[in-house]
């Protein structure tokens, strides 16, 4: 049986990949033992292509748990998307940020034997719905109004 986190964390990659097909780019997700990218993404004409990491918090947290690996992963083309589901509106927010960035501002903290990474929702806030920002225009020119 799945675990709370397990589906919190599926959820925000079917709401990001939903929420990237709406605003006109093609996602698709990667199998789940793809290292550090949940997601696919590229323009409707295939010019630009991106890898995607989703973070999902579902609690009152003011933070995301990241992988040991979050501060060396970095890339122009690779992306976290912080997924925050609340219980009241906004009930979703997404926050768009370049992986140098969240490279830069992964907290460490070690407690006992064990080490926490983390993202604070402070430093993800100026990045909320930044998806045109960070993929560039969905569409190589603007469609036309036949098609």
């Amino acid at each position: 049986m799945a675990s709370k986190r397990q589906l919190s964390g599926m959820q925000g990659v079917y709401l990001v990949a939903a929420e990237l097909s709406r605003l006109g780019y093609i996602a698709s997700p990667t199998s789940r033992s793809a290292r550090a990218a949940d997601l696919l993404v590229t323009d409707q004409a295939c010019k630009r292509a991106h890898s995607v990491q989703v973070k999902t918090n579902s609690s009152k947290s003011s933070y995301w748990l990241l992988g040991k690996d979050a501060k060396e992963l970095r890339s122009p083309s690779h992306v976290y998307v912080f997924v925050a589901i609340r219980p009241k509106a906004p009930l979703v927010s997404f926050f768009v940020v370049p992986s140098e960035f969240v490279a830069k501002h992964t907290y460490e903290e070690r407690f006992g034997e064990g080490t926490w990474y983390s993202f604070t929702f402070a430093d993800a806030a100026p990045f909320e719905n930044q998806w045109l920002q960070h993929f560039g225009p969905p569409y190589a020119e603007e469609p036309s109004p036949e098609g």
